[in-house]
């Protein structure tokens, strides 16, 4: 009895804690998305009216360098905006639903296509299994593995991204492949970190979070997720989730 009334001790003192560390956390989220933000908009908008105001005064150094401070300040607002929505992953309420893949895949191809410079592009989804799972956390995960997929075919003459599935065991496994620039097979595991960037800034935009953000959601479902790939050849994502009968 009293290693057990020790032990619940414990219990309620590691939940304590554990809850202490939630509060501090989100305090932490609303400082970086309300206290960081601020100056940011402030820099932003004042360099917008420098260069508005005084447009004729600047030689074309001086609204190289305005524009550059805008750019910077602008990617610095996405940065924070990826790291809130991967530190909020964890602790989010998941609502699972029945999805229709192949439906939500075409959907979110369509909403990333209006906005893709290619004119060439090739979008081909295949029959896909259903599956129970948060749809809206579902919908960033192909949001992020698609947007990959476009804009690292933007080189090719005839991109081509194609998104399939099937059912095998326990799981359904599901991919984006596409045509475009590929990766080296050696740096596999640096894929899914945070900040990790396999191609530089000149080339390819990006801060290195999307795929981390993947990963997580993935994770919270209970899945697995891979990646397969050569340089100028293009690559694959794979993705699992639990099969929805198992989810009753």
């Amino acid at each position: 009895r009293r290693l057990n009334a020790e032990l619940e001790q414990r219990v309620i003192q590691r939940t304590a804690q554990l809850e202490a560390a939630n509060k501090e956390l989100e305090a932490f989220s609303y400082s970086v998305s309300h206290d960081l933000r601020a100056p940011l908009r402030a820099i932003d908008g004042f360099s917008k009216i420098v260069i508005e105001g005084y447009y004729d005064k600047l030689d074309e150094e001086g609204k190289r360098q305005l524009n550059v401070i805008r750019d910077n300040t602008q990617k610095m607002g996405q940065l924070i905006d990826d790291l809130l929505s991967l530190s909020r992953l964890g602790r989010q309420e998941m609502n699972f639903a029945e999805i229709k893949m192949d439906e939500l895949a075409k959907s979110v191809f369509d909403e990333l296509k209006a906005s893709a410079s290619q004119k060439n592009l090739q979008f081909d989804v295949k029959t896909l299994p259903s599956v129970y799972g948060d749809r809206a956390l579902i919908h960033q995960v192909f949001a992020n593995l698609m947007s990959n997929a476009i804009k690292f075919t933007r080189p090719k003459d005839a991109a081509t991204i194609e998104v399939g599935g099937w059912s095998e065991g326990r799981e359904d496994i599901y991919y984006v492949k596409d045509n475009g620039v590929g990766f080296d097979m050696k740096y596999k595991n640096k894929l899914f970190g945070v900040f990790q960037r396999l191609h530089s800034e000149n080339e390819f935009e990006g801060i290195g979070v999307g795929l981390a953000i993947v990963h997580r959601i993935i994770q919270r479902h209970g899945g697995r997720l891979w990646a397969e790939g050569e340089v100028n050849k293009g690559a694959a994502f794979y993705f699992t989730l639990p099969k929805k009968e198992r989810r009753g």
